[in-house]
């Protein structure tokens, strides 16, 4: 059988990329966190929302080495896989992807070093300040990294030279590039999930304590601010998910009819579930809401939104995988407001604590933000293939002259180590789940 290097490369690439991103989302949300728990600490003096915040900088700063280590490895394959597509995006990405670099990334891990090495050495003020300095580095190596990848989902802000036997996209406008269509859209969407990841990881390890009737107190507060916190993101989720659902119909349509299987232009249904069958172009053992995607897109059940006719069929996407991961992400984060919203009425009714089901439901919960946040990936960059770059470069024309045996060969490496750093991962921080804040 002959190997495909394309589909061998992009594998290897999602590896990559699915594996890096199980860290970024995480440590946006904790390092947010965190933050009011140093607020917490320095509005009221009480010494356990100080030692909250230290016990989850731990946790943060084991996440924190993961993500540094994989995005490095990820963003070497431009240059082995996809030498193609580097020199074609190179003028706009090496702008964003160096002010991640050397802006965003330093002032994150510069102030985590306080936050790590200077726990007893530095005011409760400096504390706080280091605090958001984490959180702000964070939420800004996402920004840039979004308005790259959103470029190439929406490009604008440059214009295409020919050099020699190639073609190259060079910028002409850099706030044209970051702000273009997609990117405030696609960078609130996905800081919204990085907020309900973070949340999620702190209630499952507090519901573990309280569980266990250990470091009762600490859980107690942990939950009194990470549950309402959950619960307003999970809810905001649903209003930068609509709108950004409304980016993907405006500036990307066939990505559109993909995730709801809408074959032929007119009103559009929508899909709670169900199998895509390309070949009659209808969804099998589908449950639809009947105008759905025309009210979802235009306010009314029975505008027309363009189908899958309206693209050649070989420039459609994957239409399984798209279909199934959209609906995945969608159906986890349903499942999600429902748990954080039946826990804040118990909350609210002061006996959230005995509810031992309902804490211990939010320990297998953990798992649910991190398949949202990968699935919504999934959803957005197999939606987007054939193109590479929308409308403008095809994968299959970036990939670089590389032997697929090679490609193969790098992607088993690739799997065996990123399996034993996952385990290692787990592993220390399960060590430090155990230890418990009071061992600090």
């Amino acid at each position: 059988m002959e190997l495909d290097p394309v589909l061998l490369a992009r594998i290897q690439f999602a590896v990559t990329i699915m594996f890096h991103y199980i860290f970024p989302p995480l440590t946006i949300g904790l390092a947010t966190l965190m933050v009011i728990m140093e607020a917490c600490h320095l509005k009221t003096g009480n010494k356990l929302y100080h030692d909250m915040a230290h016990f989850w900088t731990k946790m943060f700063a084991i996440s924190f080495v993961l993500g540094v280590a994989s995005g490095i490895v990820m963003e070497f394959q431009f240059g082995t896989n996809w030498s193609v597509y580097s020199r074609y995006v190179g003028d706009v990405f090496g702008s964003a992807l160096a002010i991640e670099g050397i802006f965003a990334f330093f002032m994150e891990s510069g102030f985590l070093a306080i936050l790590v090495f200077g726990r007893n050495r530095v005011s409760s003020k400096m504390h706080l300040f280091s605090t958001f300095m984490v959180a702000l580095g964070a939420t800004f190596s996402a920004t840039w990294i979004i308005i790259a990848n959103s470029w190439q989902q929406t490009p604008a802000g440059f214009h295409l030279v020919e050099h020699g036997s190639s073609i190259r996209a060079e910028m002409v406008d850099f706030w044209a590039v970051v702000f273009n269509p997609s990117s405030m859209i696609r960078l609130g969407h996905t800081l919204v999930g990085a907020y309900i990841n973070g949340a999620f990881f702190v209630l499952a390890v507090s519901a573990y304590y309280l569980l266990k009737n250990i470091h009762v107190e600490f859980a107690k507060k942990c939950i009194s601010i990470a549950l309402p916190f959950a619960l307003f993101f999970c809810l905001l989720s649903l209003y930068t998910g609509h709108i950004q659902a409304q980016s993907v119909g405006k500036y990307q349509p066939t990505k559109l009819a993909a995730f709801e299987g809408h074959f032929k232009t007119g009103a559009a249904d929508m899909y709670a579930w169900g199998i895509p069958n390309e070949e009659e172009k209808k969804v099998d053992y589908g449950f639809r809401i009947p105008g759905g995607l025309s009210f979802l897109m235009h306010g009314n059940f029975s505008q027309e939104v363009d189908g899958l006719d309206k693209s050649p069929q070989d420039e459609w996407p994957p239409l399984g995988i798209t279909f199934q991961s959209y609906h995945i992400m969608i159906a986890f984060g349903m499942a999600m407001i429902g748990l954080t919203g039946l826990a804040f009425i118990f909350f609210l009714k002061g006996n959230l604590f005995q509810q031992k089901w309902l804490l211990f439901l939010f320990i297998p919960a953990l798992i649910l933000p991190f398949i949202c946040n990968q699935a919504g990936w999934i959803a957005a960059e197999v939606g987007r293939q054939p193109w590479i770059v929308y409308g403008l470069l095809k994968t299959k024309d970036a990939i670089s002259n590389v032997s697929p045996v090679l490609v193969l060969t790098s992607l088993i490496i690739f799997c065996i180590v990123y399996s034993v750093l996952f385990v290692l991962w787990l592993h220390f921080l399960g060590k430090q789940i155990k230890k418990g804040p009071e061992s600090i």
